[in-house]
């Protein structure tokens, strides 16, 4: 399931930090400036939300976290969830299976550096050649980091070749694009039952 907020700014800090825990709160307030704190605060409510909706759980149970830091629920190892944020929106997704998301902002301009650091030429030629190039590089980089939060690696050297690689014949993904494009988020499943 996939859970939503992209009104970070209506969220009110006062009541968000009642409803979550002490920890979570201070984690939130280690950040200086409001809309991070939002943003923190934001991810950890729609998990909330998708816990207590799919499985009937009051609290956030406590987090285990694998070899690379990917964070699972202590004692549920059948419930899997990833979260993501960026200026523009907050994102929870759930699911009997492994799963990775990212959400991202689009940026205003291409910056043309990062992209040929991240991506290959052939995905490089697709992103310059398109009628919106920074959409369709954030649709890639959604994508890319989305199945490296799956596997729980996190960022690598070998993002330029990374959805070539064999493993993505083992997931799949499912991109969305804001109305107003800006921004674009991806899921990337597992198609193996864990």
């Amino acid at each position: 399931m996939v859970y939503l907020n992209d009104h970070i700014s209506n969220i009110d800090l006062p009541t968000a930090m009642r409803c979550v825990s002490p920890q979570r709160a201070a984690y939130a307030l280690r950040y200086r400036q409001p809309v991070d704190q939002r943003l923190s605060l934001a991810v950890w409510l729609l998990l909330q939300q998708a816990l207590k909706a799919e499985y009937g759980m009051q609290q956030v149970p406590d987090f285990v976290y694998g070899p690379h830091g990917k964070p699972h629920l202590k004692g549920y190892p059948y419930i899997h969830f990833n979260l993501s944020h960026c200026p523009r929106a907050a994102l929870c997704v759930t699911g009997n299976r492994p799963v990775g998301c990212d959400v991202e902002a689009v940026p205003s301009r291409l910056d043309i550096d990062l992209c040929r650091y991240c991506c290959n030429e052939e995905e490089t030629t697709a992103i310059l050649d398109s009628h919106h190039p920074t959409l369709a590089f954030a649709t890639l980089w959604t994508k890319k980091e989305s199945l490296l939060k799956l596997t729980g690696e996190g960022l690598t050297d070998h993002l330029p070749n990374l959805l070539c690689s064999v493993q993505t014949d083992k997931v799949s993904f499912s991109t969305f694009v804001a109305p107003d494009k800006s921004y674009v988020y991806t899921i990337c499943t597992s198609a193996e039952q864990k």
